[in-house]
Formats: structure tokens, C-alpha cells, sequence
């Protein structure tokens, strides 16, 4: 018999464009078995709507999505009470809950008291009639829980989100933007934003970057840690010293609270393939593609859009959309890029050996593959389409081509440049390459490098984290036995276990690569990344190649290889 249960899974604030809209709201996740969703649903409907009248909240907007298992239900809300906000969609459901287990109700006129309360003790009039100016006056606009501020970089002015001034004391001739492009995908997204960061420098601007290793400007890191959502890009564009700006824009920050900023001068999906599936309602990779999706919202019609022609799923939700496209590819010849180029428009792909940009009426060549050191001699054909992506960015944000061609061919990936994302090394008379690559996608990028450079033998090292399924395991086995190699180094992630017993995910990857056509001679075993690394570089001889998928330990490992140049 089936579980009857509606559950309040998650509740949150959305403080930027997101993926329902390009307004600011609440929503809240929500379970439900035994019950049916739609019934839930317009009732939930019913009581928000009850509620936002009483309330004169009447030029608001509801919006509801059903995932397996439950649905998300939200609203929008004016930006100096989405506090306020999340309480008023607490109560609808609540109001839902009793309806349907037949509890009693609260009587609604304390509720509409009660959220009254809430809302006059968060409501900031002056904030309201900043952002209307700023909205007049065509200046951009951010504001958080502390500080809310003006235009970017070196003009931003920053005041405490309660000392707000009047605004016809502010000089608004006076504050200015600056070029800001989002960078989101499931794989590829911190080197890309590297390589542009590279490239504009080579124009000689200073850019500022997020990600999700450190916030930085120039060769300045302001801080480390994960900065690929809003507070991230707030703290950039704040900065003086950012002249330009990319972020990574990473999908949990997307779902989570939406987009740190309201527009940006272009976008880009680098690719969407599956990877943490089931957070906030995502179960299917078409659900990721329409997450990815939101940084559209950031942009106007006739701004670009810069999509992957080879994903499929990105190229059949694009088919829906109404937004100014510039389509990249590894195949001049594919069909997407094609037919895009016959009706005018613009794309970045591979023709004899050579990136070129068609800006919908001429085709100019960029640069040779093999020049392009992070494609490896054309190896390493993920970032080739990361470079595509930046020649798409660069045209985008007007950067000189001359920039474009001397920033692709200067930029390694050395632990440096690009830590953790393909870093190789020549140690002794063998080479090695080291990345973290932690889902299907990226891994099967990575082996299909290496199985595409010469090679006397190939060695793979894999370890995984213990809350990854059985299946998501076998899967990245597979793609880790794309490369075809003559040895796995299976390494135990003690620290990572979550849940697992020392030693169950090191004989699960064994068993799968058994199956998968290995033998167990082939298969060595070690204790820790570290010591994975120390095996593989015994094993190593002349001309192999060793892929060190090191999800942890990352500098002892690097460390190790330095040594032993």
C-alpha cells in the first residue's frame, strides 16, 4: 500500500532571475505520495491566492513545477520581503496540509496578522525606490541581506541595505558597468572562464572571475572556496579593480536562489549531461538542459547565447527559444551549424584543423587546434570546444582579435593556469595527467584524451566518493575504460566514505571493470589517492601515459609529480 504523506522538503528565497522566471520570489519543494499532485496543487493555488489577496499582493505571479515524487510551488515577491515571502508560502502549504489530513485550520485572519507582522518588520521602502531608479536611469542594480549597490567595478557605489540614500542625491551620470558574460554547463565551465580571463588580460583589461575553486582579479585571488553562485558575483562586480567580468555560473546556485545578476552582456552553455540528478526536483537530464537555461534570463533577445550544436539536449531546448544564438561545434558540416549559418547566423567550429568564428556573413580563421596547447594537439577534444566557447565570448564582448588568437596560444594547463583541470606533466620519459573529473561526462572526456595520445601503455587512476549509487559507479568505470588502459589504480577515499564500508566502493569499481573486460592482473589496489599516484608512477615506463584522476589530495599528488620530473 502506498504512503500517504505531503511534506515541506525545502523552502527558499529566490533573489535573482531563476529558473521560473526573471523575477524575484519564494518557492518551496514539496513531497508528495498518496495524493494527487494536481489536486494539491490547485488547492495550494487556491489558499497562496487567498492569502496574497488579503495581503493586496495582487500583481504577483504563482508558477508550479511537478518533479517525480513532488512538485515545487512558488510566487513572485517584491525584493525587501522575499523573507516575508517564504513565510506566506509556508502557510499556504500548511493550509494545504490540514485541508488534506483533515487537521483544523488556523483561523485565516490570524495568519494575515501574523504575516502583516512579518512583513512591515522586513519591509524596506527606500530599497524599493532604489531599484525603481536605477531601472530608470539604466544602472545596474544587486542587492543581499546587507548592502545593496550601483553599477560595477571601479564606479560601484555600495551603501547598508538599511542607510539607504534618497535617490535624486545620487550622481547617476557617474556610475557606469562594465562588459559581464556567465559561463554555466555541466563540464568545462572554470576552464573557460580561465582561458577568457587569459585572453582579456592579453587585451590588456584586468578581468575579474568566480568559480568554483576562488573569486579572482588579474593574478589577484580575493578569496578561495566555492564562488559560483550570487554572493560570488556580487563580491566581483563590487570590486574596483574589475574592469571585466565572467562568472561561473554553477547549476546549484541557479536552483537554489537564481542568478546573482539581472543582465549580463552575453551567455554561455558549455554542455548538460547528467550529474546530480535529483537535487531540487532535477531527475532527468532534460530537467539539468532547462536549469542551464536559466542564465538566459539574463540577457536581452538580441544579445548571445553561446550553445554546444553537439548536445543534443541543448540543441532541442534552443528550438523553443527566442534568443540571439551563436552556435559552436567541432564540425563545420553539422547540421545545427549548417542550417544557422544559411538563414545569417553567427557559430564558432573546426574546419581542416582550424577554429574559425562566422559572424553570419564572413568566416575568419582564429587559430589552429594544435596551437591551442590545452587541446593537447587536438587530444583533448573537450577543450576544443572550450576554446570555441571563448572565441564566442571574446567576439561577443568585442575583444580584439589579435587578443583572441595570442590568449588561446598562450594558455596552458598547468596546475597554475588551470588547477586540477588537465594538468600534464612530462615526468621522467613518460607523461602524466592529472584531473579531478568527477562525473560520466568529464570522465569519459579525459580517458578519450588519453586514448587519443600516443602511448606505449595507458594507465587510469579512479577512486569515487561513497555516496555515488551502484550504478552511477559502473557508469564511471565505463567511461574510465574508454581510454582503454593496461592498468587501473583503484584508490579508497577513506575521508569520503558517507556511508559506505572501507573498502566496498574500491572492490564495487573492481568488479565493474571485471565485467567490463579487464583482468585482475590488470587491476592494482591502493589506500588513498596519494598513495594510487605513488604505484602508478612505479608501474610507469617509457612513453605510457597515466590519467590520475585525483579527487583528492590534488597538491600531494601534483607535489609528488614536481619531484619527480
Amino acid at each position: 500500500m502506498t504512503e500517504k504523506y505531503l511534506k515541506l522538503d525545502d523552502s527558499r528565497r529566490l533573489t535573482g532571475p531563476n529558473l521560473y522566471g526573471s523575477k524575484a520570489g519564494a518557492v518551496i519543494d514539496v513531497l508528495i505520495s498518496g495524493y494527487q499532485h494536481q489536486a494539491v496543487i490547485d488547492y495550494w493555488h487556491s489558499e497562496l491566492n487567498l492569502i496574497l489577496k488579503q495581503l493586496a499582493w495582487t500583481t504577483e505571479t504563482s508558477f508550479n513545477r511537478i518533479f517525480h515524487g513532488g512538485a515545487s510551488l512558488g510566487f513572485t515577491a517584491p525584493i525587501d520581503v522575499l523573507y516575508a515571502a517564504t513565510e506566506i508560502n509556508e502557510a499556504a502549504w500548511q493550509r494545504v496540509v490540514n485541508h488534506f489530513t483533515e487537521k483544523p485550520q488556523k483561523p485565516l485572519k490570524q495568519v494575515i496578522e501574523w504575516l502583516q507582522q512579518e512583513i512591515a518588520k522586513e519591509a524596506n521602502p527606500a530599497l524599493i525606490a532604489l531599484q525603481q531608479s536605477a531601472q530608470a536611469h539604466q544602472v545596474k542594480f544587486l542587492s543581499d541581506d546587507d548592502f545593496v549597490s550601483l553599477g560595477y567595478g571601479a564606479s560601484c557605489q555600495v551603501f547598508p541595505i538599511r542607510q539607504i540614500p534618497p535617490a535624486e542625491s545620487i550622481d547617476w551620470a557617474a556610475i557606469h558597468s562594465i562588459p559581464l558574460a556567465l559561463v554555466t554547463g555541466t563540464n568545462g565551465k572554470s576552464t573557460t572562464v580561465r582561458l577568457a580571463s587569459h585572453v582579456i588580460k592579453t587585451a590588456g583589461k584586468k578581468c575579474g572571475i568566480t568559480s568554483t575553486d576562488y573569486i579572482r582579479i588579474d593574478e589577484q585571488i580575493l578569496d578561495t572556496g566555492d564562488y559560483s553562485g550570487p554572493g560570488g558575483a556580487r563580491t566581483l562586480l563590487r570590486h574596483p579593480d574589475t574592469e571585466v567580468a565572467i562568472l561561473e555560473v554553477a547549476r546549484g546556485g541557479m536552483l537554489r536562489r537564481g542568478l546573482g545578476v539581472n543582465q549580463a552582456m552575453c551567455a554561455a552553455i558549455t554542455n548538460v549531461a547528467a550529474d546530480h540528478l535529483g537535487d531540487y526536483g532535477m531527475d532527468t537530464v532534460d530537467d539539468m538542459v532547462a536549469a542551464k537555461f536559466v542564465v538566459r534570463q539574463a540577457l536581452d533577445k538580441d544579445q548571445d547565447l553561446i550553445l554546444n550544436a553537439d548536445d543534443a539536449g541543448v540543441v532541442a531546448f534552443a528550438q523553443n527559444i527566442e534568443h540571439k544564438i551563436v552556435w559552436f561545434s567541432w564540425f563545420k558540416n553539422n547540421p545545427v551549424i549548417h542550417k544557422h549559418l544559411q538563414t545569417g547566423g553567427q557559430a564558432v567550429y573546426v574546419d581542416k584543423g582550424i577554429i574559425c568564428f562566422h559572424d553570419g556573413a564572413d568566416e575568419s580563421a582564429i587559430v589552429p587546434v594544435n596551437e591551442v596547447p590545452i587541446t593537447m594537439l587536438g587530444a583533448a577534444k573537450h577543450n576544443t570546444h572550450n576554446a570555441m566557447v571563448v572565441v564566442a565570448l571574446m567576439f561577443a564582448m568585442k575583444i580584439e582579435l589579435k587578443a583572441i588568437q595570442k590568449g588561446l596560444t598562450t594558455f596552458d594547463s598547468s596546475p597554475q593556469n588551470n588547477p586540477g583541470r588537465g594538468n600534464l606533466f612530462a615526468v621522467k620519459d613518460f607523461q602524466v595527467l592529472v584531473d579531478f573529473a568527477h562525473n560520466e561526462h568529464g570522465l569519459a572526456a579525459m580517458a578519450n584524451t588519453i586514448k587519443h595520445m600516443p602511448a606505449a601503455r595507458r594507465l587510469v587512476l579512479l577512486g569515487q566518493a561513497g555516496d555515488r549509487d551502484d550504478e552511477l559507479i559502473k557508469g564511471l568505470v565505463k567511461s574510465a575504460l574508454l581510454a582503454a588502459p593496461d592498468c587501473l589504480v583503484v584508490c579508497e577515499l577513506e575521508h569520503y566514505l558517507r556511508g559506505r564500508k572501507l573498502g566496498e566502493i574500491p572492490a564495487l569499481i573492481e568488479q565493474y571493470a571485471l565485467q567490463l573486460g579487464m583482468k585482475k592482473n590488470q587491476i592494482i589496489h591502493a589506500s588513498s589517492s596519494l598513495a594510487g599516484a605513488e604505484k602508478a608512477l612505479e608501474w610507469a615506463q617509457k612513453d605510457d601515459v597515466l590519467l590520475l584522476l585525483s579527487l583528492t589530495q590534488r597538491d600531494e599528488v601534483i607535489e609528488l609529480l614536481e619531484k619527480n620530473k
